[in-house]
């Protein structure tokens, strides 16, 4: 009888992501251990007894010589990952409060690098959605309501006043009320406008439309365009997301190779009424076990981002909080 191979053994990985202007603190894993050579986002593994928090306390002091507060740690993402020799659990958590100088206390070098700077190719394999998050702003805005083409590239102009105040850095041109030729023309002219304001416009809809609208950062697809899909639609260089509404559908999205969810609706919505809201705690059980950036959306604006974040969600998506016909 051949001898029964024992489960391997998931390993529960402190990640501190160490913000300070701008930068994040990044080390290189040394040449003999796993994964050996690769760039990483600096903690270790969680010891019996410890929180993750302490554990990254402990790790960070250890390896960098920083020091961190408890207190000043908020979840970022929580991914699960198996290399086949190896299963990992890294429980990312942020910072902007370290204390001192780093330097690479077990032989590794550090540097602080621009979320730009993070290569995919760099980092494991299960770093991925990290760097998605770091890139990805915590505001995501949505445009509301039209009626033509015209309609909503007069209510894109308005609000952007709003839009900048709220630090939201990428735009979904939302149209479903227009025909498809319609919202050509809307988000033809509309990824031109963004683009002169330094936002990334993100197309919605069916995977065509992101080659009928030269130019587009990305594209979010409705979770009845996701469901049919087996591959990525888009390349890698540009923006992918999904609409969610339950743990099935975020898998999915993963497996998809999507760069963010929005997941909803948390909180009743003038634009789905009757629609049973998941309330905070539903969005926390369900962000903790996703493997990517997820976004808080219904009944939301700029205001709950720190909600969000704190139950470990990207931020928060709406259209109330910027679109004028929607105040």
């Amino acid at each position: 009888m051949a001898a029964r191979q024992s489960p391997v053994r998931e390993i529960h990985v402190a990640v501190g992501v160490i913000v300070r202007e701008g930068r994040v603190l990044i080390a290189r894993r040394p040449d003999h251990v796993h994964q050996g050579g690769l760039l990483e986002f600096p903690g270790g593994k969680v010891e019996p007894g410890e929180t993750v928090q302490q554990a990254l306390v402990r790790e960070i002091a250890e390896e960098t010589g920083l020091s961190l507060s408890e207190t000043s740690l908020e979840p970022v993402i929580g991914i699960r990952h198996d290399y086949g020799d190896k299963r990992v659990f890294l429980d990312v958590w942020r910072t902007s409060e370290a204390s001192g100088e780093p330097e690479g206390r077990e032989g590794q070098s550090v540097d602080w690098l621009q979320p730009e700077q993070l290569r995919d190719q760099d980092f494991p394999v299960a770093n991925r959605p990290v760097i998605r998050a770091l890139r990805l702003p915590g505001v995501l805005a949505i445009t509301g309501a039209m009626t033509s083409p015209e309609d909503g590239l007069a209510s894109l102009v308005s609000g952007l006043e709003r839009l900048k105040a709220s630090r939201a850095t990428c735009v979904v041109l939302r149209a479903p009320e227009l025909s498809p030729e319609d919202y050509v023309r809307f988000a033809s002219t509309a990824v031109a406008l963004c683009e002169d304001q330094g936002l990334t416009p993100i197309l919605h809809g069916r995977p065509e439309m992101f080659d009928a609208v030269p130019g587009a950062g990305g594209l979010h697809l409705p979770w009845h365009e996701a469901q049919g899909l087996v591959s990525r639609p888009v390349p890698e260089s540009v923006w992918l997301g999904v609409s969610c509404h339950d743990a099935a559908q975020l898998a999915h999205a993963a497996a998809l190779g999507a760069d963010y969810a929005t997941l909803g609706p948390v909180q009743p919505t003038r634009s789905h009424p009757g629609r049973p809201a998941m309330g905070w705690e539903h969005f926390e059980a369900l962000v903790t076990r996703a493997v990517i950036p997820v976004y808080a959306l219904g009944g939301l604006g700029a205001k709950e981002e720190i909600e969000a974040r704190r139950l470990g969600g990207q931020g928060v998506a709406g259209i109330r909080f910027w679109w004028p016909s929607d105040r």
